[in-house]
């Protein structure tokens, strides 16, 4: 059974956390609403879409940035029992810190389950009604791309044409295996074309060799043919980019269509990785925050340890940010990219272990 104090210590644990994200999400909030304010004003739409816009992108955000709302909540936690005191009361009652932190690492990690089990099913859900509803104002809603059994299949109009594209693969800068129907605005058909890989590294594709059918005619052309379109490959990739507005099942649907592509899967892959270990990842961040706090000064301003937070949250932020980018681009093993920030974290508060229970 979970003693009194014990319980005390993982409520006290839970308000903080609950108030710093509290706070996190005001801030978030107002910043998104600030940038939807941006993109709808020259638009029209009903002045409280900004507003409901902010809130269905708001949960996806704060899902990122959870790790360090631990790190912080659990400073004010600490801030709490020494401002009054009730560390030294505990430690009489037979709690020593080691056992203190191992009740907050595991109140942590039970957080870190429920927010990828509960919580990021309700966020990415949130943010992909996001993507939808402001792409259907985005002057790019005409253009489109996905990814189906059949292969990749991409929908533009440029010119005063339209254009459907299939293609089997996508190889570095090329796609394999490709036709082309080409429509005028009547949706007629002008023309088909397919060749076996284009050139997409610019806008101006680059079809090697490719079979043209026109006015009843099939034509093989032997020199290069050049189409206009509004995509390229760093276009295309970044359509798929948005990974958090996708749940766990499509996730895994996204893997098995990227690799049916020929495409590569790490980012994907990555993605997977730091959702799966995102509950050791807050129980790393609350340990970390605890023994800087045991080591600390007691008569530190709340002030000073809150500019610590957010400077060791920045820090973090960007050696994970480092380490996730060298996994992506193939720099580091997956596996390598996704935990060894945690290792370092890790490493840190072991230093910081070995003399704290005699504090």
């Amino acid at each position: 059974m979970i003693k009194t104090f014990e319980l005390y210590l993982i409520l006290l644990f839970s308000k903080k956390i609950l108030n710093v994200f509290l706070i996190f999400f005001a801030l978030v909030f107002i910043l998104n609403l600030f940038e939807e304010i941006n993109f709808f004003k020259d638009l029209q739409a009903n002045t409280y879409f900004p507003i409901i816009l902010s809130g269905l992108n708001t949960p996806a955000t704060l899902f990122e940035i959870f790790p360090f709302i631990f790190l912080i909540g659990t400073q004010f936690f600490f801030l709490d029992i020494i401002d009054k005191n009730e560390l030294e009361i505990l430690k009489i009652n037979g709690l020593s810190n080691l056992r203190i932190l191992k009740i907050l690492f595991f109140t942590s990690l039970i957080f870190g389950l429920i927010l990828i089990t509960i919580f990021y099913a309700i966020s990415s859900k949130l943010q992909f009604i996001y993507f939808d509803t402001k792409n259907s104002y985005s002057n790019d809603d005409k253009y489109l791309a996905v990814i189906k059994d059949s292969g990749l299949w991409i929908k533009d109009e440029i010119d005063n044409k339209k254009y459907i594209i299939n293609a089997d693969k996508i190889l570095n800068n090329l796609l394999i295996n490709v036709s082309i129907h080409e429509f005028d605005n009547n949706y007629q058909l002008i023309s088909l074309i397919t060749s076996k890989k284009i050139d997409i590294s610019s806008y101006e594709w680059i079809l090697t060799k490719p079979l043209l059918f026109k006015d009843n005619k099939t034509t093989q052309l032997e020199e290069e043919y050049l189409i206009k379109t509004h995509f390229d490959i760093k276009k295309i990739n970044s359509l798929f980019d948005n990974l958090s507005s996708l749940s766990f099942f499509k996730l895994l649907e996204l893997r098995d269509d990227y690799k049916s592509l020929g495409n590569s899967t790490r980012e994907v892959d990555i993605h997977l990785h730091k959702l799966y270990s995102l509950p050791l990842y807050i129980s790393i961040m609350t340990i970390f925050s605890s023994i800087i706090m045991f080591n600390n000064k007691r008569n530190a301003s709340i002030i000073f340890h809150l500019l610590l937070g957010i400077l060791l949250s920045v820090i973090i932020y960007y050696l994970s940010y480092l380490s996730y980018l060298m996994g992506e681009n193939g720099k580091m093993p997956i596996i390598l990219s996704t935990y060894l920030p945690f290792v370092i974290l890790i490493l840190i508060a072991l230093i910081g272990l070995i003399k704290l229970n005699e504090k």
